[in-house]
C-alpha cells in the first residue's frame, strides 16, 4: 500500500459474542484479512452501544457474559478492500445477530511501516 494518499477504510459493526463456525466473528474478519494480505486490521472493543434491535449493552461488572460492541477497522487500497469484502461478504448470510459494514475514503496523511520482530528474539 502507498505509504500516503487516497485509500479506502473498512469498517465491520458487530457484537463482542458475534461467532463464526465457532470462532469470534472480528478474529476470523482480522485473520482472513492477514491471509488476503491487506496492511493491516485493528479491533475495538466499545463499552456501550446498541444497534437495530434498540437494546443497549454496556460494562456492567455484575454481568456473566458481557455483550459489547466491536469495530473491526481495516485500510488499504480501493481495489484491495473491494475484493475483500467480495470473499467475506457470504459469511454474512449466516449470521444471526445484527451487524453493519461500512467503507469511506480517507487520505492517509503518514504511514511507517514498524520493524517485523523475529520469533526467536
Amino acid at each position: 500500500m502507498e505509504t500516503t494518499g487516497d485509500a479506502v477504510l473498512l469498517r465491520f459493526y458487530l457484537g463482542n459474542t458475534d461467532k463464526l463456525r465457532h470462532n469470534l466473528l472480528s478474529e476470523v474478519i482480522v485473520f482472513a484479512a492477514k491471509r488476503y494480505g491487506l496492511s493491516g486490521a485493528t479491533v475495538l472493543k466499545g463499552i456501550m452501544g446498541f444497534g437495530s434491535s434498540s437494546i443497549v449493552h454496556s460494562v456492567k461488572f455484575w454481568e456473566i457474559t458481557e455483550k459489547l460492541p466491536v469495530v473491526v477497522e481495516i485500510i488499504d487500497e480501493e481495489e484491495k478492500i473491494n475484493g475483500f469484502i467480495e470473499s467475506v461478504k457470504p459469511w454474512f448470510d449466516k449470521i444471526t445477530n445484527g451487524f453493519l459494514i461500512t467503507t469511506e475514503k480517507v487520505n492517509i496523511v503518514a504511514h511507517k511501516r514498524g520493524k517485523r520482530k523475529s520469533r526467536f528474539a
